[in-house]
């Protein structure tokens, strides 16, 4: 079936054909239509799901954390300060190993008080224990629904599905919805294996010793390593079944090239008409989509990057006091390679607070990038006003 849906309807319809048992969570724009269509889908009968009408976004995820406990498929959606209101309990839910999927809609932090895009809000939690795929597209968007919850629920940690303010979340695109019977047999029922049972009591979070903590830790690390393979097997997985496939990064014409972009987020579809533009010219410039941010795809990433003379990285966001957070990741990952295959990279703010990254602004982040001669190695600021 197809429909026109906005980027929050992909993400609810998504959540339908998931078959999502419990949904908690508190509006706060521009996510509030995402809540706003699953209230719809659960009111007249598509979705069979508890609704929780809650007082914040703090108990949001409380509300998914006791649903995820009890053996439920648990989901919310926030952005921006709710995010950021909910981080005790994001914390909580990714140590306790609950499969919780989240829905966050990129808004920058405040102040100054805003509801545009950047990515701030989700990169801010980077070190939660979330994984986090960032989505392109709204097929991608309720695609990327159905893929976390299956790996969620084999891996045993949580996942934040980023999708842009506005750009996606409020812009209307025809989406193919999966039959539910397709959906059903890729993700079938959720099965706790440890989860509240008044015949089989047991106690959770309770305070753990000098001699046990660090253990947890290690034991989630080797959850976020497992996660990198097993997103791979599920996207594969639905590529068989649906037909489509987005993989953990995505190279675009980057074969031959001399200097690649890395980008995420719908930055990415104005800079791969950019690379054509400049392909068409006959120069050698390739693309890099990130679509996982945890785990890092640190080898996938050194692949694609090994021997690429220059490569720009364009942030949505900015770690004050260091640059751009993808930047600093690119740079850590392919710290280790040979000299010889070290690129030099460029980092670039663009695009906070949801100003728009035009082909304009693609074309002078490329041309800074390929001719480098005044460009600092790392951190420009991108179409700052005067």
């Amino acid at each position: 079936m197809q429909k026109v849906l906005t980027g929050n309807q992909a993400v609810a319809w998504g959540v339908m054909c998931a078959r999502a048992q419990v949904v908690s969570a508190y509006p706060i724009t521009p996510q509030t239509t995402i809540i706003e269509e699953i209230a719809e889908l659960v009111s007249s009968g598509r979705l069979n799901a508890r609704f929780i009408k809650v007082e914040s976004e703090h108990s949001a995820m409380a509300g998914c954390i006791g649903a995820s406990q009890a053996g439920a498929r648990a989901f919310t959606a926030t952005s921006a300060q709710g995010l950021a209101l909910m981080h005790e309990l994001i914390h909580w839910a990714a140590l306790a190993r609950l499969p919780v999927v989240m829905a966050d809609v990129n808004r920058a932090m405040a102040p100054g008080w805003t509801i545009w895009t950047d990515q701030n809000d989700t990169l801010s939690q980077r070190d939660t224990g979330w994984l986090q795929f960032y989505c392109e597209t709204n097929q991608e968007v309720l695609d990327t629904i159905l893929h976390s919850f299956k790996i969620a629920e084999i891996i045993k940690l949580p996942v934040m599905v980023v999708l842009d303010a506005f750009f996606l979340s409020h812009t209307a695109e025809a989406i193919d919805i999966p039959a539910m019977a397709d959906c059903d047999a890729f993700l079938p029922p959720y099965q706790g294996d440890l989860i509240v049972d008044v015949d089989n009591p047991r106690a959770f979070g309770g305070m753990a010793g000098t001699d046990v903590y660090q253990e947890f830790r290690y034991l989630q690390q080797e959850g976020m390593d497992q996660a990198l393979q097993v997103a791979v097997d599920v996207d594969r997985e639905f590529r068989q079944r649906f037909g489509r496939s987005y993989g953990l990064i995505e190279k675009y014409r980057c074969e031959d090239a001399e200097t690649v972009l890395v980008t995420s987020g719908t930055i990415t579809s104005t800079a791969r008409d950019t690379i054509d533009e400049w392909r068409d010219r006959g120069e050698a410039v390739g693309l890099l989509k990130m679509r996982t941010f945890r785990p890092f795809p640190i080898e996938m990433v050194r692949e694609a990057l090994r021997g690429v003379p220059k490569v720009g990285v364009i942030d949505r966001n900015i770690c004050p006091g260091f640059g751009g957070i993808w930047a600093q990741e690119i740079k850590a990952a392919l710290y280790d390679l040979d000299e010889k295959d070290r690129p030099a990279v460029y980092g670039f703010i663009a695009g906070l607070g949801g100003r728009d990254v035009t082909p304009i602004t693609i074309n002078e982040i490329l041309s800074k990038t390929h001719h480098p001669e005044k460009t600092d190695r790392h951190l420009n600021w991108i179409e700052l006003k005067a």
